[in-house]
Formats: C-alpha cells, structure tokens, sequence
C-alpha cells in the first residue's frame, strides 16, 4: 500500500541519515528534481514568488496563490512536498486555514514562521518577529488543525537570531516543538559553532538552509548530518542555475552567437523525455483517437 505524503516524509525522517533537498519553484522544476532521484523537496517561497509573479520574497503572494502553487507542484510528482506557509496569512485563525490548505493540496509538510508580516527572505534585510505569544499561538494553532483531521507534518521556523540572537531562538524553537511541532528550522545562523549549538541544544528534527551567498555557511553534505541536521534545504540553487542559463541564452540570440547557443541546449528528445512526451504517447497508444494526436 502506498504510504500518504505526511507518512513518507515521516520514515524518511526517522532513517536519522540527512536528506539533501533541493527546493522547487514549480512543476517542472519539481519533476525535474523527482527524476534526478532526490526523496523530498520544498517549494521555496522566495523562487516561487519569483516564478510566479515575477517579484521579491516580500509577502507579495496571496495565500491563494502559494496554496495553487503548492497544488500544481504536488501534482506533478510522487515525492513528498514541504509547503511554504509563510506566517500563515494573518491570526491563529489563519494559520489553521493555511495549514489545512497545504495539505488538501497534497503536501507532506508546511512551514509556519515567526516574521512580522510581510515577511522577507530570512537572508535579506528588513525582517523582524512578532512577540512571543503571537509566535507561540501561531505554532498552536497549526498544530491544533494537524490534531482535528488533517495529516501534515508542521515545520516550525524562527527568525529571531536577526534581530534577537541565537539565544532567544533556541528558546522560541524549544517552545514550537513543546507545542508539538515535528520539524525545528532556526533561519540563518552565522558560523559552525551556532549550528551546532542549535542541533545540541534542540530536540527532534532540525533543518538547515543553505543560501549560496547568504549568512549560514554552505557546509558539505556529511559534515551537516555530523552537526545533527536532518535536512538540507537548498532554496535558490535550481532558481539559481536557471536563471543564469537563460541569461546566457538571451545574450547568445543577443548576439547572434549560434554555437554558444546550440552547445547550450537540453536536447529535443531529451527535453521532451523529461517534460512527459514519452510518457504520454505510451498511454495515448490504448485509445485511438488519442494516438493521433
């Protein structure tokens, strides 16, 4: 029997070896990650917003349209989805909204955060957190709507190391797993020795976030599971790679420069294997009038 998404990420969880995640911005780029044999990926908030709406991480999309988003992507692919729930879209009441939205659109997990609304990329400026108490209630709330029905895994974020230290992280964190949250995720330690006194200090699973160019160091893939880390997200590095692709195409039409521009390309059959053509037509072959398509 197939196990539920909330179910697989659980035993893969629970194997205690990290998991390298890259994270998704839409279908393609979720398909793309399930074929290359990665178990679990994210649909970052910051490469969404950017896909999507062509704008910064900046609180901009509507629940409406991350819960969508979240949709198409779990659509598309067998492995588990860890949804982006932002600070849930308002109060408590919100947040348990949000939370059952992201897992009627099929995905294994949603993250809740700490941040002020409108939030902002946990390594860009301009962040803060609310209070304590609304943070706490936010952490409730999602894990009451996981509690009444709706099987989700709650990855619980803070952003308190910005403006208040590591210290009053950890406590904030210690706090959501106390409320029952499954996954602990401090944004955006500094150096080595503070991750290592997250994961020390912190029960449970914890997740790092590696921002090429950010604030956390881009430590190798053993040296994370060393420090106690079950995941390893990797938020921009498909967005990344794509976006400076497609610059180096729009510059080689630019210029004419037809070998760049060739030597740049997935192949067609290649291409059109991975979008799903093959696929198709296999099954478009048991009707006829489909298979003249």
């Amino acid at each position: 029997m197939t196990q539920s998404p909330p179910d697989a990420l659980r035993t893969l969880l629970s194997r205690g070896k990290l998991v390298t995640m890259p994270c998704c911005f839409d279908a393609l780029s979720a398909r793309l990650i399930e074929q290359e044999g990665f178990p679990l990926t994210f649909m970052s908030g910051f490469a969404a917003s950017a896909s999507r709406i062509g704008a910064p991480d900046a609180g901009l999309m509507s629940y409406g349209e991350v819960v969508e988003q979240a949709r198409n992507i779990c659509d598309a692919i067998t492995i588990p989805v860890i949804g982006d729930g932002d600070t849930g879209y308002g109060n408590a009441m919100n947040v348990r909204r949000t939370v059952e939205g992201f897992a009627r659109a099929g995905c294994a997990a949603v993250m809740i955060e700490d941040q002020l609304a409108p939030k902002r990329c946990g390594h860009t400026k301009g962040k803060e957190v609310v209070g304590r108490d609304e943070a706490f209630d936010r952490i409730r709330a999602a894990v009451d709507a996981r509690g009444e029905g709706t099987d989700i895994l709650i990855l619980a974020r803070t952003d308190a190391r910005h403006e208040h230290g590591l210290g009053e992280a950890i406590a904030r964190a210690a706090k959501f797993r106390e409320l029952g949250a499954d996954i602990l995720f401090v944004e955006a330690p500094k150096s080595v020795e503070e991750m290592r006194t997250i994961c020390s200090e912190l029960p449970g699973w914890q997740m790092a976030n590696i921002v090429e160019g950010g604030e956390t160091p881009d430590l190798p893939a053993a040296e994370l599971q060393d420090i106690g880390y079950v995941i390893a997200a990797y938020p921009l590095s498909l967005m990344s790679a794509a976006m400076q692709a497609m610059v180096d195409m729009l510059a080689a039409l630019r210029d004419g420069d037809g070998d760049a521009r060739r030597k740049a390309l997935l192949g067609f059959a290649e291409l059109r294997r991975r979008v799903g053509f093959d696929t198709y037509y296999e099954q478009s072959a048991r009707y006829r009038s489909s298979a003249r398509d």
